[in-house]
Formats: C-alpha cells, sequence, structure tokens
C-alpha cells in the first residue's frame, strides 16, 4: 500500500498521501473481512446476502420478525429485490412469512427455528474472525482505533 501511495503521489502531487494510506487501508480491511465472512458462511451453504437478510431479523430482537418494507429498508435494497430473498430462505425453511394477526393485510417475515440456529453459528464463527484480525493490536490502540472510526462515521451522516 505505500508503495501504491508512492505511485499516485508522483502521479498527482495534489495527493494527499495521508488521506490516500487511510482510504486504501480501509478498503484492504473492508475486502479482507468479507472475503473472511463469505469462507465461514459457506462452510454452512450460506451466502452474505443470505445472512444479512438473517442477521437484521434476528437484530430486531424475539421475536426476531420484520416486515418486509422493514427489511428492505434495512439493507438498503428495493422491495422486489428483498422478496426474492425472502422467497429463497423461505424455500430452505430459514423464514417463515406469515399474516400478521393485527392487520391481515400485513406480511410479516419470521425467523424460523432453524434460521435462528444457523444464525448463532455463524455469527460466532464471524465474530472469532473479526476478533482474530483486531486482536493484533493493543487493547488501547484497539480503543483508540475505534474512537477515531466512530468520529469519522458521525461525519458521513451514515447509520447502520
Amino acid at each position: 500500500m505505500d508503495t501504491h501511495v508512492d505511485l499516485w503521489s508522483g502521479e498527482l502531487p495534489e495527493l494527499d498521501r495521508d488521506v490516500e494510506g487511510i482510504t486504501v487501508r480501509l478498503q484492504v480491511l473492508t475486502r479482507y473481512l468479507e472475503r473472511r465472512r463469505e469462507a465461514v458462511l459457506a462452510t454452512y451453504g450460506l451466502q452474505l446476502w443470505e445472512f444479512k437478510t438473517l442477521h437484521m431479523l434476528r437484530r430486531g430482537g424475539s421475536p426476531y420478525r420484520a416486515t418486509p418494507g422493514q427489511l428492505a429498508r434495512q439493507l438498503g435494497m428495493s422491495p422486489a429485490a428483498l422478496t426474492n430473498r425472502l422467497d429463497a430462505l423461505e424455500r430452505r425453511g430459514y423464514v417463515e412469512r406469515t399474516h400478521d394477526r393485527d392487520d391481515r393485510r400485513k406480511v410479516v417475515a419470521t425467523l424460523t427455528p432453524e434460521g435462528n440456529e444457523l444464525w448463532e453459528r455463524g455469527i460466532g464463527d464471524i465474530l472469532r474472525v473479526e476478533k482474530e484480525l483486531v486482536h493484533h493490536l493493543p487493547g488501547p490502540d484497539r480503543t483508540t482505533l475505534d474512537d477515531l472510526l466512530r468520529r469519522l462515521v458521525v461525519v458521513t451522516g451514515e447509520d447502520f
């Protein structure tokens, strides 16, 4: 990455070497974590998009249910694309769609016991992958990095 920064700073004299170094390293770490997560999930026969959908259902707390519209917003996708995801997950037995008891016009997606068990196994392995990476830094450095990244995320206005 230092070579990358050196090459581009020769081509772009106005390039801020610190900015380029930080952003390139963040991109590399993001790709690394995504590849490792995908590898972990593949051992369970899951793709990352499937896990993310289960994750959003689980994130809402018990009874692990949400409307397709809520899930689409949380995942940043169209309702039509989410319907395809839910169809696939329902065929595999990880999600069940039913009509809301109070409003029969409303459909609710619920994490099944099988989907919940799969999510729990997958998240445990993903957390180990993340911990293995971050624990290369001493505790005080992890705290400092977390604070610095929090400050950068705040200025983006992004919500997770």
